[in-house]
């Protein structure tokens, strides 16, 4: 059973007033133009939400706390990097190049290690949200690399939404961008990967939360819910 992220951290400050409302009742309309049952629509569990609940499941499954914590107690780093790879390659989110920069990046005896123990540090370790996603961001720099970087939005936060959608969001920076544009939200993005624009990203999806809610239909179940909305919004897939 999925647990509702918590709005509270996150919506809050003049950041949380700046949507426009007819860009949200446009928006809303745009995504039932594809899906008129909303986050219950037939083809919409079909088309977006099946594959990312599957990736969840099969990480519950292999990688889930208590079997993520037995694993490293073994030193089963490259084990959990395998893994992480194999899960995330079935849910296709990330761009051929991210995928085979990180599987160079944690070849390495070094590189799995680093990855593994960071990985769960910034799922289930302790500390302060800021810390634990900036010390993610640290050791994805400090992957072992041949050319293509490992550092990108999709895959510093690809993880966190398979391991945990009731508290994190995979950002895909094009179509996030456009979804929030269209909104009426003022991502305050950057390239670079940071806190700050990740706790952005947040309290634009608890504006999203906040908002559908209140529709038949419309009640997100997680983030899963969340970033499927973000993406029919500004995917050029989804372009009418």
């Amino acid at each position: 059973m999925f647990r509702a992220a918590s709005v509270s951290s996150t919506l809050s400050g003049a950041r949380a007033n700046n949507v426009n409302y007819l860009g949200a009742a446009r928006s809303r309309r745009k995504f039932e133009l594809y899906y008129p049952g909303g986050f219950l629509d037939e083809t919409y569990q079909i088309t977006e939400r099946s594959f990312k609940e599957r990736a969840h499941l099969q990480w519950n499954e292999q990688l889930g706390p208590v079997a993520f914590r037995k694993l490293l107690a073994r030193g089963e780093f490259r084990e959990i990097a395998d893994t992480a790879v194999r899960i995330e390659s079935h849910s296709n989110l990330l761009f051929s190049f991210e995928r085979m920069a990180l599987r160079d990046a944690v070849k390495t005896a070094a590189g799995a290690r680093l990855f593994a123990t960071e990985l769960y540090a910034f799922l289930w370790g302790r500390g302060s949200p800021h810390r634990r996603f900036d010390d993610w961001v640290q050791a994805l720099s400090d992957l072992p690399r041949r050319e293509a970087r490992v550092v990108t939005w999709p895959l510093v936060t690809v993880f966190g939404f398979l391991a945990r959608p009731d508290r994190h969001l995979f950002l895909k920076p094009r179509a996030t961008r456009k979804a929030a544009h269209d909104y009426g939200f003022d991502f305050d993005y950057a390239a670079q990967p940071s806190w700050e624009v990740y706790r952005s990203l947040l309290t634009f999806a608890a504006i999203l939360r906040r908002d559908l809610d209140k529709r038949p239909g419309f009640k997100a179940r997680d983030m899963i819910d969340v970033q499927s909305f973000i993406w029919v919004l500004g995917s050029p897939e989804y372009e009418a």
